[in-house]
């Protein structure tokens, strides 16, 4: 690829780098840490390197991250950069982390509407159930939120991933009028 073509393909994205290393044992300090990294969304350029967009709460984020991996007998250095050449690749790559986690809450979604059909199916309609149910609606409703916060620059299943959690709820709302259809009289 040219040089034109290289600055032609950027985003203007800037990028919060946390280059680090966590001593080997014990292994759960690694896991720690990759967790972590996971959970606000970052990627791996490299081993050890990961990397956010630019924002205040990506700083602040990886600087606590960075605070903890010294405190774990590590080393961490934060850097702030501007890629010159490949962003396209870190943007995709970037991309491919949320779709990954759409399409895990699409599955979940469909495991739910599922379990909801099976119940439906054989009349299990108890405020238990709706109760379970329930729990298991917000925690898909919760998950979608922080994924979508991650998602910086619209992965393409985010719509479907929305569309999913939005029939589950719809489904509840049957399941739910279902459950008070079957209660008794007077009660």
């Amino acid at each position: 690829m040219t040089d034109d073509a290289e600055s032609a393909e950027r985003t203007a994205t800037g990028w919060i780098v946390l280059v680090y290393r966590v001593p080997s044992e014990p292994t759960r300090l690694r896991a720690t840490v990759w967790r972590r990294l996971k959970a606000l969304g970052a990627i791996y350029l490299q081993n050890s390197v990961a990397a956010l967009p630019d924002d205040v709460a990506s700083e602040r984020a990886l600087r606590k991250l960075r605070h903890e991996i010294l405190e774990l007998g590590g080393t961490a250095a934060l850097l702030r950069s501007e890629v010159l050449a490949g962003e396209a690749g870190i943007v995709l790559a970037f991309q491919d982390a949320r779709t990954d986690e759409y399409e895990e809450i699409i599955d979940r979604c469909q495991g739910f509407l599922r379990e909801l059909e099976k119940e439906y199916t054989e009349s299990h309609f108890s405020y238990a159930e709706l109760e379970e149910n329930e729990v298991d609606h917000t925690k898909l409703v919760n998950w979608l939120e922080k994924v979508q916060t991650r998602d910086r620059f619209g992965a393409p299943k985010r719509a479907e991933a929305e569309e999913a959690v939005a029939s589950c709820a719809a489904a509840l709302e049957e399941y739910a009028a279902r459950v008070y259809a079957e209660e008794p009289e007077g009660h």
